[in-house]
């Protein structure tokens, strides 16, 4: 077994991070001791195995996140995108982590910010896009926009708008894991993400009780990204521990730039949550790169100095990419040619989405009951603001 020792990224190194090879393929990664900060809980290994296969895979969904996101701001700006928009640059490592730690039979619900997880819970790039515009080949069938999106046969539940308010479905997710599970046996578990200007919310604490009264398969997961709208965590919360937030409740606090860091403590708090031991507190410090939604421009509160500082030292994507040039998985001119290829690959998304149009009225009626059989029922009637553009079936 060969063996050896290297300098990686800057990023996150306490003096330096040290790799050992397994294989040609295969690697651990060894993160710096303040990884992970535990409220009565112990914390993940700092060990952390990946491979190859694995950080090329890291690599082109962060990327594709990221140039999605990017490819939603200019389509927001030229007026093909209306509405609310949020966008998920900056916070790549959380989604693509908690991917990587969890299974597909673990259900997540999160807030607007839902772009990213979709993709990696099955929703194509071209039905972004096409929700995006409001077209009937989105991935809500252009029903829904931004805020909206779901993909209900690999457990991903939106997509919510209102902010917290999917934090007590998330629960009731965890519960009808754990009542559909025979006892004695691993529970599914149910994630729900929020952000830290959502954090000191009631439903959200009340959801924490019940969760910690029935010992539901919950994770509370704030994603805290600094800043709730325009208001920086120390002056939103008397408590900016968010991790400690479930008072007798286990929490931890983890790097959420690091997509290892991410995946190594997802994998820790699901067994906990899976093994019947009740819900888990799980903080990601992250940091978004646009402001708060495509109205904020995001530097009224915070400099350009201080975001380009992040993106310099802490970006998760280039994480990746120099994590597989130092390990000599890849070479840079291999990762410039797969930047560019997945360029295309968005472009050409966004092309195919372009092609699609606006759903016909009689959508309208359709997709909100269902009858006894599960089926869609559409309804006879509904009202619109001017009552004479109503629509009767």
């Amino acid at each position: 077994m060969m063996q050896r020792s290297l300098k990686l990224v800057r990023q996150h190194a306490k003096p330096a991070n040290l790799a050992r090879m397994l294989s040609t393929s295969e690697v651990t990664i060894d993160l710096p001791a303040d990884t992970f900060q535990g409220h009565l809980t112990d914390t993940p290994g700092l060990s952390v195995k990946t491979s190859k296969e694995e950080l090329l895979n890291f690599f082109h969904h962060m990327y594709i996140m990221r140039r999605m996101e990017i490819t939603n701001d200019m389509e927001y700006k030229a007026r093909n995108i209306r509405g609310f928009c949020h966008l998920y640059d900056g916070q790549e490592a959380v989604a693509m982590g908690l991917h990587a730690g969890l299974t597909m039979e673990d259900s997540i619900i999160t807030s607007y910010r839902c772009h990213a997880i979709a993709i990696l819970r099955g929703v194509t790039v071209e039905q972004v896009f096409a929700e995006m515009f409001g077209f009937s080949k989105g991935a809500s069938k252009g029903k829904g926009g931004s805020m909206h999106f779901y993909k209900k046969t690999h457990n991903f539940y939106g997509g919510q708008g209102i902010v917290g308010a999917q934090v007590p479905v998330g629960t009731g997710l965890a519960f009808a894991a754990k009542y559909n599970t025979p006892p004695g046996e691993k529970m599914p578990i149910g994630v729900a993400l929020y952000g830290d200007g959502a954090a000191n919310q009631g439903q959200i604490w009340e959801s924490a009780n019940m969760a910690s009264l029935w010992d539901l398969p919950m994770v509370f997961m704030i994603e805290n990204n600094k800043y709730g709208m325009g208001t920086s965590t120390n002056r939103s919360s008397s408590n900016d521990k968010y991790y400690t937030m479930g008072n007798h409740i286990p929490g931890l606090r983890v790097n959420g730039m690091n997509v290892l860091a991410v995946k190594q403590a997802t994998a820790f708090i699901r067994e906990h949550c899976s093994s019947g031991k009740g819900p888990f507190y799980f903080e990601v410090d992250t940091y978004r790169y646009h402001g708060h939604s495509m109205s904020d421009p995001g530097t009224t509160y915070r400099t350009r100095d201080e975001v380009g500082g992040v993106r310099q030292t802490r970006d998760p994507v280039e994480y990746v990419k120099k994590l597989l040039i130092d390990l000599g998985f890849a070479t840079a001119e291999e990762m410039k040619a797969e930047e560019k290829r997945l360029r295309a690959s968005v472009e050409e998304s966004l092309a195919k989405a372009k092609k699609d149009t606006f759903p016909p009225k009689e959508w309208v009626i359709t997709d909100i009951y269902s009858d006894e059989h599960g089926k869609d029922a559409p309804l006879p009637y509904v009202r619109m603001p001017d009552i004479k553009k109503s629509f009767i079936r």
